[in-house]
């Protein structure tokens, strides 16, 4: 890929949101090179020859929109607020914000979660896993769980509240609500106040 490297940044960016468009819009087995290279405004062979082939296009996505979200977490990241569910709302201020920042990345990340094919589930199945971990070790790093029922699990949880928070991008993205964003925001976080009056010692 260091022809593609060597474009200029604008010519990169142009090519990476044609290419981001087209998945988020019909996933990876419907999305073609021609409808990219159409949108990117060049040739197919192009693509082909920046890339060598849609998978390792598909999977550079992949791993470029993971490591985007990844470092505006670290970036927005409080180091001083310690609550669990405080911690969770900081975390989803930061990925919606993400999402009207970089419409077309929350798009294609949301596609890629329920991504069937064959060709490269099993990758997606491993990025997925070790997103979970990053973003586990992001919520439980400096926090303190002494607030919760000794019966209650917080590792568990989070696990539940990630599923909870995942359903709520992927209503977004399938029903193009992003107008709507603020909305949806605000009951999850009645949700997970709830969950805090009721999972926390009184």
């Amino acid at each position: 890929m260091d022809s593609f490297f060597n474009l200029r940044a604008e010519k990169q960016e142009h090519i990476i949101n044609a290419a981001l468009n087209a998945f988020g819009r019909n996933g990876y087995k419907k999305a073609s090179i021609a409808d990219i290279a159409k949108e990117a405004g060049i040739a197919k062979g192009m693509v082909m020859y920046y890339f060598g082939s849609k998978k390792n296009l598909y999977l550079y996505l992949v791993n470029l929109s993971g490591k985007l979200l990844i470092e505006e977490i670290e970036r927005g990241m409080d180091q001083s607020v310690t609550d669990f569910f405080d911690k969770i709302k900081m975390v989803s201020d930061i990925k919606i914000a993400m999402m009207k920042k970089h419409p077309a990345i929350i798009s294609f990340l949301s596609s890629m979660f329920f991504e069937t094919d064959e060709e490269v589930r099993d990758d997606i199945k491993a990025f997925i896993s070790d997103g979970i971990k990053v973003r586990a070790e992001k919520v439980f790093d400096g926090t303190d769980v002494s607030k919760f029922k000794d019966d209650v699990d917080p590792k568990l949880l989070n696990k539940f509240i990630l599923w909870a928070g995942e359903g709520l991008t992927n209503d977004l993205h399938l029903n193009d609500n992003m107008d709507k964003v603020d909305v949806f925001i605000k009951d999850f976080y009645e949700c997970l106040d709830f969950m805090k009056k009721y999972f926390y010692k009184r």
